[in-house]
């Protein structure tokens, strides 16, 4: 899933990219409102982790905008404010969540968790994809005890499809989100297919993958 952070303190902005790239998400950093604005404007992303106390604009002016121009993403105000009413004013412009600061990186991984869940329509960090069973916060597939050799990409990919499952995602979506910001110029359809071939082949040795089912001329969807 793709993160954007926008944090002007880089130091702690460059933590928070690190742990969350570790943690299977792709990161792009904004270190002023101006920034976050062209890169929201011309990418999408499924998270966008907003600082309240930007150098140029106010964090919960930015947010009101941002839901303008990327409203299905997730906003997590991140914010050294402790005042009840800057939470108020967050999540009534529509945050789904805030964290004060000082906070830990393990603590927004599991909200992050927890929204994408919600959004998902799931009660826990795990999947059925037919006989096999995804489990998001261990990153791990398996088909029964059987844990199987996914590659982090290949995880990326299986676990991105199967939050939004039973819609068709083209290969250009599932690239941008697991591999970043892309250009047509860099974009490459043969990427995901050599992804999903590997899915295939990989789980294929162990049960049915007839739930992962491709969509001709568009990409791939998982059926459940």
């Amino acid at each position: 899933m793709r993160a954007l952070i926008v944090e002007d303190e880089r130091g702690m902005a460059l933590e928070m990219e690190d742990f969350l790239n570790k943690s299977g998400y792709s990161c792009e950093l904004a270190f002023t409102a101006k920034q976050a604005r062209i890169m929201m404007e011309d990418s999408t992303f499924d998270f966008i982790l907003l600082d309240l106390g930007l150098p140029d604009k106010d964090g919960l002016a930015v947010l009101e905008e941002a839901k303008l121009n990327c409203p299905e993403a997730s906003y997590i105000i991140i914010t050294a404010r402790g005042k009840v009413e800057d939470r108020i004013n967050g999540l009534n412009l529509g945050a789904d969540d805030y964290l004060s600061k000082p906070f830990s990186l393990l603590e927004l991984q599991s909200r992050m968790q927890a929204i994408t869940r919600r959004k998902s329509g799931l009660k826990e960090s795990r999947i059925e994809l037919g006989d096999f069973t995804l489990l998001l916060n261990q990153r791990t597939a398996k088909w029964g005890e059987q844990e199987i050799d996914l590659s982090r990409k290949e995880f990326d990919l299986l676990s991105y499809m199967a939050l939004h499952k039973n819609r068709p995602l083209t290969r250009f979506q599932l690239s941008e989100h697991i591999w970043g910001n892309l250009s047509d110029d860099d974009y490459d359809s043969n990427f995901i297919d050599v992804h999903i071939k590997n899915i295939r082949k990989k789980m294929s040795s162990y049960g049915e993958t007839e739930w992962l089912q491709t969509i001709r001329g568009v990409g791939y969807k998982i059926k459940l």
